[in-house]
């Protein structure tokens, strides 16, 4: 299998050290974290369960109804009013529908059901069991309620490849808030700098460097990185090449 990573020129007036230190930060890690939705779990795959039932409007709905959802979680953070993020998925698909004009109760009930059930990656399995093979803890990290976690990871077959799912339902604030990586730092008992932090979203590895910790963007549909004054350690375009990034078998340096 072929990983294509983007790699970050070394400047010609860096020093060995400076050099080695860069490249070595994957031999402080001790636990993998990971956002779930867009990075493990498949967020279109939903729609494409019920694409006929949408017609030409199905890439459109399900695009409208992920951007809505994360939508919803900054402004529920921002106006403190806290819901689950099952409620908060419902409301952004009601948008959606509406939006290109569809009023089918079914149609809504079975797009929900689908999100319970969203399709994995094809390379999660592999790569969970590669990090576990060498010894790394690993988590999930999401703004996905207890209920909605438990059902996708049951029905993707990680459940026993994932050792803490963390929700930010235990503190009632969304990601990108501090607070929700400090939840991460909290839980698994480590520094911020002993974790590397997955996500593919890019506004979310942001902010998991912002308060420190390492992070890896996994930037599957090839996007610009967000200007919030943050980097990732490093950029790739799929969670394959990950455990050989963390042991330094290759560079994945952006």
């Amino acid at each position: 299998m072929l990983y294509t990573l983007r790699v970050k020129a070394v400047h010609p007036y860096k020093s060995r050290k400076e050099k080695a230190v860069s490249q070595s930060w994957g031999q402080q890690i001790h636990a993998c974290v990971f956002d779930a939705y867009g990075t493990l779990f498949d967020v279109h795959s939903a729609v494409g369960t019920h694409r006929s039932r949408l017609g030409d409007h199905a890439d459109r709905v399900s695009q409208l109804w992920r951007i809505k959802q994360l939508e919803y979680t900054w402004l529920r953070s921002l106006m403190g009013q806290y819901r689950d993020f099952w409620q908060v998925t419902q409301a952004a698909l009601d948008f959606a529908l509406a939006a290109y004009g569809f009023n089918d109760a079914e149609l809504r009930h079975d797009l929900m059901q689908a999100y319970l059930q969203l399709d994995c990656y094809p390379e999660v399995l592999e790569t969970l069991q590669q990090l576990k093979l060498r010894g790394y803890r690993t988590a999930i990290l999401s703004n996905g309620s207890p209920t909605m976690l438990a059902a996708a990871i049951t029905h993707s077959g990680i459940a026993h490849l994932i050792d803490v799912t963390l929700s930010v339902d235990t503190i009632g604030i969304y990601k990108p808030s501090p607070r929700v990586y400090h939840l991460a730092i909290e839980q698994l008992a480590l520094t911020a700098r002993e974790i590397s932090f997955q996500s593919a979203n890019a506004w979310d590895a942001a902010g998991a460097a912002n308060v420190g910790l390492r992070v890896v963007w996994i930037n599957r549909f090839n996007q610009q990185w967000e200007r919030l004054g943050a980097t990732p350690d490093a950029e790739l375009q799929s969670l394959g090449a990950l455990p050989s990034v963390l042991t330094g078998q290759i560079d994945g340096s952006r």
